[in-house]
Formats: C-alpha cells, sequence, structure tokens
C-alpha cells in the first residue's frame, strides 16, 4: 500500500508577479500623497508661551468687525476698499504696523476671510484678531 503524502510545493514564479504589482502600486500611491503636503496655507507667525512684545501704539491699527458685518475704524463705519486704501497709506509711514481685527461672534464667516485676504494681499506683517467678549 502506497501513501501518498501531500507535500508543499515550492513557491511558483508564476503568483509572485501580483506581489511585485502591489509593491510597485504602494510605492507610487506613498510617493503621490508625499507631494499633497506642499500647500501650507496661511501661515501664521505665533509667539512663543509667555513671551511679550512690546508694541507702539501709533503703530497699531484697531479694526471692529460687528455683527451687521460693518468695519468699524475709531467709530466710524468703513467699506472694504476704504480700509485697503488706509492701510496701505498707513504701510507707506509704518512699514512695522500691526493689524488688529475685533471680531463678533455673530459675524459672517465670509467677512472675516475677506479682511484676512485683503492684510495678505497688502503683506501686513504683523496681524492679529480676536473675539470679542460680551
Amino acid at each position: 500500500m502506497n501513501i501518498k503524502r501531500k507535500g508543499k510545493k515550492g513557491l511558483d514564479f508564476a503568483d509572485s508577479g501580483a506581489l511585485s504589482d502591489l509593491a510597485f502600486l504602494l510605492i507610487v500611491f506613498f510617493i503621490v500623497i508625499a507631494v499633497f503636503n506642499i500647500n501650507k496655507g496661511f501661515i501664521l507667525g505665533l509667539p512663543q508661551k509667555g513671551s511679550t512684545k512690546i508694541v507702539n501704539v501709533e503703530e497699531i491699527i484697531k479694526v471692529s468687525l460687528d455683527e451687521n458685518n460693518d468695519l468699524l475704524y475709531k467709530d466710524r463705519k468703513l467699506t472694504l476698499d476704504e480700509l485697503k486704501i488706509l492701510v496701505s497709506d498707513r504701510l507707506e509711514i509704518r512699514p512695522n504696523m500691526t493689524f488688529l481685527l475685533k471680531i463678533k461672534p455673530e459675524t459672517a464667516y465670509q467677512n472675516v476671510v475677506n479682511i484676512v485676504d485683503m492684510v495678505r494681499e497688502l503683506d501686513v506683517e504683523n496681524f492679529s484678531f480676536a473675539m470679542i467678549e460680551e
């Protein structure tokens, strides 16, 4: 009586082609997703914790954005174009000026984005914003 033993076959080279294809696709995938981190968006230079910076009061432009989406500078309403002219004129006199934007919580998000875009377009180096507490 002959007993047939099932032996382990060696590795079939025809089956290993799928593994190399899979490895190649994984390499391509990781190379492609590594490229997506190039655009970092709006980079803010945040101060270190506990550090203080002394700013001259004359170098600060304080603008408020209220719940009616009105821009207020020294208690007078401005349009975005008027604010742009004001900031660009102030930048010529004081290039290190700070733009401080105070925002009411009910303000529309798009209006804040418009002001941030305007500040970036004018290359204002010091930009700060805060919520107005009720």
